[in-house]
């Protein structure tokens, strides 16, 4: 439940058109609810403005299912990282206008009413062999109510692929910039812009690469002031950064 629903609720049973006993059915769970292997926190859009995401990795279908099922009850929809096939099938029959987000992992289904979009941040990706966590990223933060623009494929082994799109750049409220092997992207692309970049490094390169702590360690050196830097392949992360700048 976010601040607009808890307003109407209470709106409601001030105005008379709600009972406050219909209105105690509705916060039945609030602030969180208890499941055998979860408990679930219906609080989170008050506090930080968006619902409980599930992380879906390591859970069983089932599980799955029972939370998403809950937060359905609750906001009308859910969002889920890290799924797989199995997830996606078993929650696809169970909510069919479930959106599978197959290359980026994620499961959505979104609320009856969507929040009409607002802020705009780029989403850039240095490999192709990085886009499931650029797409990580930016289908989160399509799904946080943002909107989204893609740029692919364009790392610092051929940074005239970078600067042709520059004019991309200028639209864009926020930057998140998705790269492995060594990470220079993001020093590249904040030493050319205004806005907040974020940075995602990722597990995508050779041996001396060690699963994306290379990437980690060269985007935390950064030489370009005020890049920020999240986990390795976190592209949940870099959208829930960039949401909660917009939401300011």
């Amino acid at each position: 439940m976010n601040h607009r629903e808890l307003e109407t609720l209470l709106s409601d049973v001030a105005a008379g058109r709600l009972s406050t006993g219909s209105a105690l059915e509705r916060l039945r769970h609030f602030p969180v609810e208890s499941l055998p292997f979860a408990t679930i926190d219906h609080h989170r859009a008050l506090r930080q403005g968006h619902p409980e995401v599930v992380f879906c990795a390591g859970k069983t279908a089932e599980q799955v299912t029972a939370i998403c099922g809950r937060l359905v009850e609750a906001d009308g929809g859910f969002l889920g990282t890290r799924a797989t096939r199995e997830h996606a099938a078993a929650l696809e029959a169970l909510h069919p206008r479930l959106v599978w987000h197959e290359l980026a992992r994620v499961v959505h289904l979104p609320p009856a009413e969507p929040v009409p979009p607002s802020g705009r941040i780029l989403v850039i990706s240095a490999g192709t062999s990085d886009l499931p966590v650029a797409e990580e990223a930016a289908v989160v933060a399509e799904a946080f109510g943002h909107r989204v623009d893609r740029l692919i494929d364009v790392g610092v082994a051929g940074l005239h692929r970078l600067l042709a799109a520059r004019d991309q750049f200028a639209d864009a409220d926020v930057i998140i910039v998705v790269a492995g092997m060594e990470g220079a992207l993001p020093s590249v692309v904040g030493g050319l812009v205004r806005q907040p970049v974020i940075a995602v490094p990722t597990s995508v390169g050779y041996g001396a690469s060690f699963g994306g702590l290379a990437a980690l360690l060269g985007m935390l050196n950064s030489c370009a002031s005020g890049v920020l830097v999240v986990n390795i392949d976190n592209g949940f992360g870099a959208a829930a950064a960039a949401s909660r700048i917009l939401s300011r």
